[in-house]
């Protein structure tokens, strides 16, 4: 089983650009997919990302997440239409021969506008941080931090977060084919698996709890309250970095064209 949010080794453009270049791409995108009101400018960048992953050998990885983005655009969609109404209404999902409650839950050019707003948006945001995790190394990622003098506190929990994910995926994997042997079968199907998880979500909380004492306790062992300055590796940037951010830049400026051109 393939780990999530945890760094794939390679040697494409991504993996060899500099920490700090990642950041600014990373915190650039996101800062573009939150401010614009345009789908189509959100679809180009999911374009740009969709050519840094291919370009860096990373399209295979970025597929997995097909089917849950595929998820998150149909619920976006479904809430947005079903809550937000404005503008021309193209139909209803209750026809208004039905007594009473004919005519309502309309779905809006409004509505729809907004889902897909939100599902574009979610998608940039969750692909841009899904590639720069994977193709970035933790201590490159702690350097690069440092590199904007982020507080420690915060970039530890952060590591500690992304640690945890993948931690909790195995976890529950191993408690779940546990079950398995012990002959415990809830089912198949939906009403399955949300039996299933009842076995699995009580151990996998204790068990969390358990390694953040460890953990805990790991940290003072090592004189982490002691505030010592964390090593400064030294930074160097390369022409890819160069050609990334020049790239980045006239992204950019399509933002600026694009919106006050």
């Amino acid at each position: 089983m393939t780990e999530i949010l945890q760094y794939i080794p390679g040697n494409g453009i991504l993996h060899r650009l500099n920490p700090v270049t990642k950041v600014v791409i990373v915190v650039l995108i996101v800062a573009m997919s939150v401010l614009t009101p345009s789908v189509l400018f959100l679809a180009g960048l999911i374009l740009v990302i969709a050519f840094g992953a291919s370009v860096s050998g990373m399209h295979r990885e970025i597929s997995k997440q097909i089917p849950f983005l595929i998820l998150l655009g149909v619920f976006l969609l479904l809430v947005t239409t079903l809550t937000i109404q404005g503008g021309t209404t193209y139909f209803t999902l209750i026809p208004a021969s039905v007594p009473v409650i004919g005519g309502m839950l309309q779905v809006t050019e409004s509505g729809i506008g907004l889902g897909l707003l939100f599902t574009c948006r979610f998608i940039v945001m969750i692909l841009s941080f899904h590639l720069f995790i994977v193709t970035t190394k933790p201590s490159e990622l702690v350097t690069g931090l440092l590199a904007f003098h982020m507080p420690v506190d915060y970039i530890l929990m952060f590591l500690i977060a992304l640690r945890f994910i993948p931690s909790l995926q195995l976890e529950a994997m191993r408690i779940h084919e546990a079950q398995l042997s012990r002959g415990y079968n809830p089912g198949t199907g939906v009403i399955g698996k949300v039996k299933s998880l009842r076995p699995i979500m009580i151990p996998l909380m204790a068990n969390s709890l358990a390694k953040t004492q460890v953990l805990g306790l790991t940290l003072d062992m090592r004189g982490y309250r002691s505030k010592k300055t964390l090593p400064f590796h030294e930074l160097e940037f390369h022409h890819n970095d160069g050609f990334a951010l020049i790239f980045i830049s006239l992204v950019v400026i399509a933002y600026f064209v694009h919106h006050f051109g």
